[in-house]
């Protein structure tokens, strides 16, 4: 009986061991990131960005999109990290527009295809595929999805109605 209790507590204290050595190479990785680099992702983030590289909208400027109605891809010498993500901007007047409101120039259900996010999925989209509907920028996987999107407007409400919930469930 006393060798069985023993094993159980050299047993649970491997166990706890093991726990923290593997919480302390948790916390030790995500302190050396090289300066500059957002945090790692979290779950329920809800911004759509590289996992690779940290980049929101795979490095597509989000104000050119209302200024040029075109995927102008953004520039590293005109960049901000805003809400754990890295943006880029085609110029620094537009990084500077950004920075001033960024709920003006942030896609809807976080740069997700709307879509998707109607259909209470979250689904990744392509920064070429894209909609600004009012004053509103919406990202979308496909054409059909775009099209689909445009011509049923009953999807848009029934997208920010799903949106809380799909957000909710992004482990990025």
């Amino acid at each position: 009986m006393k060798a069985a209790a023993r094993h159980a507590g050299t047993l649970i204290a491997g166990i706890m061991a093991g726990c923290a050595f593997l919480f302390a190479a948790t916390a030790s990785r995500a302190s050396t990131l090289p300066a500059g680099l957002p945090e790692l992702p979290g779950l329920g983030e809800v911004m759509q960005r590289d996992n690779r590289n940290g980049l929101a909208l795979s490095g597509f400027d989000p104000v050119a999109y209302f200024l040029n109605d075109a995927a102008v891809p953004g520039l590293s010498d005109y960049e901000l990290v805003h809400d754990g993500a890295v943006w880029r901007f085609a110029s620094a007047a537009n990084r500077d527009a950004f920075r001033e409101a960024p709920q003006v120039y942030m896609p809807r259900f976080g740069g997700f295809d709307a879509s998707g996010v109607a259909d209470g999925r979250a689904v990744d989209a392509d920064p070429h595929r894209f909609a600004v509907i009012g004053s509103q920028l919406y990202f979308f996987r496909s054409d059909e999805n775009r099209r689909r999107f445009l011509d049923e407007a009953a999807l848009r409400a029934k997208a920010q109605e799903r949106w809380p919930t799909v957000a909710t469930s992004i482990a990025r």
